[in-house]
């Protein structure tokens, strides 16, 4: 018998099969008392399973209609899913039941806690014995899930009976979004809906590679904490990549650190979130900041058609919020249209005297003929090459009703193109406007609010340039010998500065030639070595941040000075000292990398120097990564217009940085955990090159 309507391909037969396309299913705790969770459960799956359904609670004869039995041992059949509407303190029992009945299969929408439970706590029992019999399971503590395209509803909470079936599957760790989203917008298109609360045995990368298994699938959306299984969500982002599938992400949880990482300012300012980031950069998940601008952008990622080459164009009937849209384009890095001259004829021969014949467009002017000029305007708009997605914007009626005539106007144009088109209104509705529900099913987006639909523009054609990229090839690691020289260096723990200098120019990265010295004679003769102008720093084991310390001094010209500063410096901070020729002036980067568990090493790029931490200007990047991945994080940082020559400054040799960025990420991967913080902060960078001034490196219980 096959699963549900085994209308899914590869999803019939995945393993995830008898949880989210069971042929039978039993409702452990069902309830003929209104607004319970046994109630709704039975009620919801009965309107659209078309599989067996099992009521089980020893209270009752019948339900709804159906049979209904004592327990799991009396079923005629070992179910596929079991579904326990049960409190916590039944939990277990029931587990060991359906196990025993040879279900596959549960949904748990209880906590799993219990007061004063004993070791090891009720949810980690239910785990074990889950994954010992080889049973999925969806919870505990969530909502449960809905597989719209096979006709199953395990919920038992109300929802929605209104869903537009589509190819959106949202994956969620809160289960409010499920509210949020499935039951509260009715322009995004679902066929699945889960809601993995605390991922006991199944989670967010499983359900990602049943909703990949599907041919249905347009798009996934995820509201996530944390990937439970980091190697497992990794894969399934490189899946969903492969397969042209975009991820929407909204991440939250990010400010919370451990404290382990505060050795370094890498990992003061990757905090728990950089290397969600930096995943998320390797792979071209669309990051959205706002349950208003997943469902923006869901919207408009989730269409059929892909954007094209080129840029926005809107057209308006306002020219004061067409004005306010070139302001939120240029906040949100949305590239306007420049329209060629032709389409500028063609849009003066549509117009009213005394509007501008370019993008944005206002096209309102008497009023005459107005739904021709509309057409006619986006159809002309869309036409031009240099166009990548058109934008109609316009305010509701009353209501909250769309215009019927411009929506027809927009129809009108739509169809005439291939490219994608939306309409945009500038503050939200509700979105329950059965013109809404009509156009979204036709694959025309529908979109509230101004910001959020220009910040789904930006994310729409980032996802566009992310698939236009070619294949990724990092540079080869370093040799074996060297890789293995460090690793053991390493394994004693933290760094000299002189020595993390001379790894960092291992990894590929140039250090600033330098001295050490443990007395006067050592560091006169280091200074007659080097030449002036010299800096002279602390080189006392134990002190990461010399600055803090007040251990640097820059600019020293004579012996005398140099005799005056180490005093100083040796007085307070102990005789060890470093001794570097000053380097030419720069811009300052900071250079880092972190081993982070689970999903490997971690390379940041930041401004560099005192305000590493303060400015929040950081990029994070999977190593190992090639040179265009290393230009392309150079280029989101605020230092980069003055790296490439900015208002008449001489501009840094980017080529080289890039090259030696991606050789430096492939030594830190090739050291691994092994390498476990480094700080490259200053690295100098100019039109005469580049250099590492100064680096601290720890290892130690990261190689074990």
């Amino acid at each position: 018998m096959p699963y549900a309507t085994a209308s899914q391909d590869h999803a019939t037969r995945h393993r995830l099969a008898p949880l989210l396309t069971p042929r039978s299913v039993a409702v452990v705790g069902a309830s003929a008392r209104e607004g319970s969770v046994g109630h709704l459960t039975l009620a919801q799956l009965m309107r659209v399973f078309s599989g067996s359904i099992y009521p089980v609670n020893p209270n009752y004869e019948e339900l709804e209609g159906q049979r209904c039995y004592p327990d799991l041992a009396g079923l005629p059949e070992a179910p596929d899913l079991a579904v326990l509407c049960l409190p916590n303190a039944a939990l277990e029992e029931a587990v060991a039941a359906a196990i025993d009945r040879g279900v596959r299969a549960l949904t748990i929408f209880a906590s799993g806690l219990l007061p004063d439970d004993r070791d090891p706590p009720l949810n980690e029992r239910i785990r074990a014995r889950c994954q010992e019999a080889g049973v999925e399971l969806c919870g505990s503590n969530g909502m449960g899930f809905y597989n719209y395209a096979e006709g199953v509803a395990v919920c038992g909470f109300r929802g929605s009976q209104t869903i537009l079936k589509g190819g959106v599957a949202l994956i969620t760790h809160s289960g409010s979004v499920v509210s949020a989203l499935a039951d509260c917008e009715e322009r995004i298109g679902f066929n699945l809906v889960i809601s993995a609360g605390n991922e006991l045995v199944t989670g967010l990368a499983d359900y990602m590679d049943y909703a990949l298994s599907r041919s249905d699938t347009r798009a996934i959306a995820l509201f996530m904490e944390s990937a439970r299984k980091p190697q497992d969500f990794a894969r399934a982002l490189e899946k969903a990549a492969a397969r042209g599938i975009p991820v929407v992400a909204l991440k939250v949880g990010r400010n919370a650190r451990s404290a382990e990482l505060a050795f370094s300012h890498s990992g003061a300012i990757a905090g728990s979130d950089g290397v969600y980031q930096a995943l998320f950069e390797r792979y071209g998940v669309i990051r959205v900041d706002s349950l208003d601008e997943m469902a923006t952008t869901l919207q408009l990622v989730s269409q059929p058609r892909k954007a094209a080459p080129g840029g926005l164009a809107s057209l308006h009937d306002s020219g004061g919020e067409r004005g306010l849209y070139v302001d939120l384009a240029e906040r949100a890095g949305v590239p306007y249209a420049v329209v060629s001259e032709e389409t500028e004829a063609r849009l003066a021969a549509l117009l009213d005297p005394g509007l501008l014949p370019t993008n944005p467009l206002d096209a309102w002017g008497t009023g005459r003929d107005f739904q021709t000029i509309f057409t006619e305007s986006m159809v002309a708009l869309a036409e031009d090459p240099a166009v990548g997605l058109v934008y109609f914007c316009f305010d509701r009626e009353g209501a909250g009703i769309l215009d019927p005539a411009y929506v027809a106007a927009f129809e009108a144009a739509a169809d005439r193109s291939e490219k994608p088109f939306a309409i945009v209104t500038p503050r939200h509705g509700t979105g329950h406007d059965p013109g809404d529900r009509r156009l979204a099913a036709k694959g025309y987006p529908v979109l509230d609010g101004d910001w959020w639909s220009m910040k789904a523009a930006a994310q729409f054609f980032a996802w566009r340039d992310f698939q236009a990229r070619g294949p990724m090839t990092p540079p080869q690691g370093p040799e074996e010998s060297l890789v293995s020289q460090w690793r053991q260096r390493l394994s004693q723990g933290a760094l000299s500065e002189d020595d993390a200098l001379s790894m960092v120019a291992a990894l590929g990265l140039p250090a600033a030639v330098r001295r050490t010295a443990e007395s006067w004679q050592e560091v006169e003769a280091a200074a007659e070595a080097l030449g002036y102008p010299l800096v002279l720093k602390t080189a006392a084991p134990g002190i990461a941040h010399k600055t803090e310390a007040d251990g640097v001094r820059l600019g020293i010209g004579t012996l005398a000075a140099l005799r005056t500063a180490y005093e100083d410096l040796s007085s307070r901070l102990g005789p060890a000292v470093l001794l570097a020729k000053e380097a030419p002036p720069g811009e300052e980067l900071a250079v880092g990398a972190l081993w982070e568990e689970g999903f490997g090493s971690l390379v940041v790029l930041a401004s560099g120097g005192i305000a590493v931490e303060s400015e929040g200007d950081a990029v994070f990047l999977l190593a190992p990564f090639d040179a265009q991945t290393a230009r392309r994080g150079l280029a989101r940082l605020r230092v980069y217009g003055r790296l490439a020559g900015l208002r008449g400054r001489a501009a840094a040799d980017l080529d080289a940085l890039s090259d030696a960025l991606a050789r430096f990420s492939a030594g830190v991967a090739a050291l691994g955990p092994d390498l476990k913080e480094l700080d490259v902060n200053p690295l100098r960078v100019g039109a005469e090159g580049f250099l590492a001034l100064d680096a601290l490196a720890r290892g130690g219980e990261a190689a074990s």
